[in-house]
This record gives structure tokens, C-alpha cells and sequence, in this order.
């Protein structure tokens, strides 16, 4: 960064990289979040030592990072090599992850996930004994109305017909809940003690183990929505119908992880306005309004909304900002998402519209996203076909820095 010229005043940050208190505990120096972004580099379902290199390259002294969507259960994670967070080990391969971005000086925020009905086509195999054995279990969802075939990545992805939850099974997927957040905040601990995370040749740092935080994940389609919006819900009992019984599963989710971490350590994220995975409602606006209110129960600490899909004006793409209701009902720290640019976010910030906003392709693509933002330089350029892939170097960790 070019040095200041002598006798100038200091430039103002940009909105953007301005301070801001986050709850009572976490003092973040900007607001540049980096969104969740499933990356499915994870065989075995555990996250792998390139995912360290990954995320601490995102961290920043300050910043906040939300990890791609992580299983709570075997059942949560379709057939992804996606991570999880339901076993000891895979809560023990997080430490080192969580260290990294510790280390960095930044606050790391893990998303809890359940796909429901969200998976491929069942793929049977061949026993020794010629018997045919499914490879996976039938998904479970609110409902057992499959998804219709999806265009993905130039192709057509086919879907496994899911199996509706019985009335006294919902418990069972809350408590998975419940125990991933526990898992998460405790990931890298040793028998119950904090251990040191870094160390140099003359001094060993005791960082916080454990990620600070938990999101749940009520997004794009997955079983969070699958309950809430009613294309989905075709319920008759109490998880069902009326819109505050399409909200009971997802609030008690809410309630149950609050509890066993702590409000201050729990975050949502809602896509009210997607269509996604054949999952949509018919008032948008009722279910945002209505969650958005009734999340101020629960003390938590932030609400993290996806924006509607962006318009164009005047031949420029333009985030469509029809959050500012649900932005004004709820309490806590409001996160943006959508389609933002650093044009798009200074102005959202400046106008209160939100306090943090969260970037999903334009940080994957540029590890040093804030500075930047505070240059005003060039981005780089995302390549989608690498979005998914399993190379843990191409399309991952090998994205430019301005510096290097």
C-alpha cells in the first residue's frame, strides 16, 4: 500500500472497513464477511490440512469467516465429500483449520447443515453374495415429494425420492443439531483444556480452541426450508399448515443449539426469497417478516438473509435490497448477502440497510478480498469450473494475492 503523503490527512476508511461491535464479546475491524461456500474437498466427510491453507489465507486480524456447510449427522450429508462435524474425529480434524484462522486473528463461525431431500439418485451395488445393497439411506425431509430433475454444471441431476419424518422423529434432527453445535465450539479441545495452537522458537501462543461460533443453516432448499416454506411442507401435524407451525421445526433448531452454546454464539441464515431445489413459498415476505421477529426470542447474536436474485438497471446488475423490513425487526447483527460488489456494500452499510455483508465468489477468488476493497484494485476473476472439483490446490489455494 502506498505510504501516506506527508502533511495529508489520513483518507477515511471505506464503509466497509470500518469497525464494529458484534454482540458484546467480538470487536470486528471491517465488515467484509466471507459467506459460506460448500467446496466439497473433504473425503471421508472431514476437513483435510488444505482447508487450513484455505481459510487462513481468508483470515484477517479482525474479519469474520463462515465455514461451507457442514453435516450434523450421516444422514445430514447426502453423498458430498462434504465436511462434518457429528464425530469426534471430524471435530478434532477441525482444530488445526480453526487454529489457522485463529492464528490469523480472525473469528471463525461454522455452518450446520442438513440437506433432507437434498440427494442424488440412491446408487445400488453389488454384494459378494450378488445381493443388491443401497449405498445410501433414503433422505428424510418434511415431506415425501421428491425434487424434479436439475440442470447442474451442463448436466441433469436426478434426485432420490425422500422419506417424510414421523411426527416423533423431528426431536431426533433438532438434537443432531443441538450436538454438532456443541462439537463445533469444542473442536481442537483435548480433554476438556485448551491447548496451544502456535508456536515459534521463542514463544508459544495459547489461542482460543474451537470455532466461536455456530450458524444454522435455513437456506437454499436444504431441510431448515424444507419445513419452513409451503411449495415443501405438506404436513397435517403440528410441523405443518399454518405458518408458525412451518416455523416450529426451524425455531426449535434455534432454541435447542442457543442452549447448549449460548445465543451469543449462534447465527441463521435465511433465503426467503429463493427458489431453490423446487423449494419456494407463497408470501415470502409473511415467512421473513415472521422469523426475522420471532428469532429476537431466542437472544441470538446475528441473522444472515440472502437477497432476492438481482435486476438489472440501466444495463448494470443491481442488488434488489428488500431486506430493510426484516433488517428493522430483528435485533441482533444483520448480515447481507446476494450478488454484492464493493460499490454495493459500501452503500448498504452507510445507509444502515446492514451492519456486515457477506462475499461469496468474489472471496473465494480473491484471499485478500478487504484489502482490495481498500485499494480499490482489480479482482480476480473466479473460475467456476473449479468450484467443486477435489484438487486441493487448483481452484482452491491458488488464487493471487495483489502482493505475491
Amino acid at each position: 500500500m502506498a505510504a501516506q503523503e506527508e502533511g495529508t490527512a489520513p483518507r477515511a476508511p471505506i464503509p466497509l472497513l470500518t469497525q464494529y461491535k458484534m454482540g458484546e464479546r467480538i470487536e470486528l475491524a471491517h465488515r467484509v464477511v466471507l459467506a459460506p461456500l460448500t467446496r466439497q474437498r473433504s473425503p471421508g466427510n472431514a476437513p483435510q490440512p488444505h482447508a487450513a491453507v484455505y481459510y487462513a489465507q481468508r483470515a484477517t486480524a479482525g474479519g469474520l469467516l463462515v465455514t461451507e456447510a457442514t453435516g450434523v449427522s450421516a444422514a445430514a450429508q447426502g453423498h458430498r465429500p462434504t465436511p462434518g462435524v457429528w464425530t469426534a474425529e471430524q471435530a478434532a480434524a477441525w482444530g488445526p483449520v480453526v487454529g489457522a484462522v485463529h492464528a490469523r486473528g480472525a473469528v471463525f463461525f461454522c455452518q450446520l447443515w442438513h440437506v433432507g431431500r437434498v440427494v442424488g439418485e440412491l446408487c445400488p451395488a453389488p454384494e459378494p453374495d450378488g445381493m443388491m445393497q443401497q449405498l445410501q439411506q433414503q433422505p428424510v425431509s418434511s415431506t415425501d415429494k421428491g425434487i424434479g430433475a436439475q440442470m447442474h454444471d451442463g448436466g441433469v441431476e436426478e434426485f432420490a425420492t425422500p422419506r417424510r419424518l414421523a411426527a416423533e422423529e423431528i426431536s431426533g434432527i433438532v438434537d443432531d443439531f443441538r450436538k454438532a453445535a456443541r462439537n463445533a465450539i469444542d473442536a481442537g479441545m483435548q480433554r476438556g483444556r485448551r491447548t496451544p495452537l502456535l508456536c515459534s522458537p521463542l514463544l508459544c501462543y495459547v489461542l482460543p480452541a474451537g470455532f466461536d461460533g455456530v450458524e444454522i443453516h435455513g437456506a437454499h432448499g436444504y431441510i431448515v426450508e424444507q419445513f419452513l416454506k409451503d411449495s415443501v411442507n405438506d404436513r397435517e401435524d403440528d410441523c405443518g399448515g399454518s405458518l408458525e407451525n412451518r416455523c416450529r421445526f426451524a425455531l426449535e433448531v434455534v432454541e435447542a443449539v442457543a442452549r447448549e452454546v449460548g445465543g451469543h454464539r449462534v447465527g441463521v441464515r435465511l433465503s426467503p426469497f429463493a427458489d431453490y431445489m423446487d423449494c419456494h413459498d407463497s408470501d415470502p415476505h409473511a415467512l421473513a417478516l415472521y422469523m426475522s421477529t420471532k428469532l429476537n426470542d431466542y437472544g441470538i447474536l446475528y441473522l444472515h438473509m440472502v437477497e432476492p436474485r438481482m435486476a438489472r438497471l440501466d444495463g448494470r446488475r443491481v442488488v434488489p435490497k428488500r431486506l430493510l423490513p426484516y433488517r428493522q425487526a430483528f435485533k441482533g447483527t444483520f448480515i447481507v448477502a446476494g450478488g454484492y460488489d464493493r460499490e454495493e456494500g459500501n452503500k448498504v452499510v452507510s445507509e444502515g440497510y446492514a451492519d456486515l455483508v457477506a462475499f461469496g465468489r468474489l472471496f473465494l477468488a480473491n484471499p485478500d478480498l478487504p484489502r482490495r476493497f481498500g485499494l480499490n484494485a482489480e479482482l480476480n476473476k473466479y473460475d467456476r469450473a473449479t468450484f467443486y472439483t477435489s484438487d486441493p490446490v487448483v481452484g482452491y489455494t491458488d488464487y493471487p494475492f495483489l502482493d505475491r
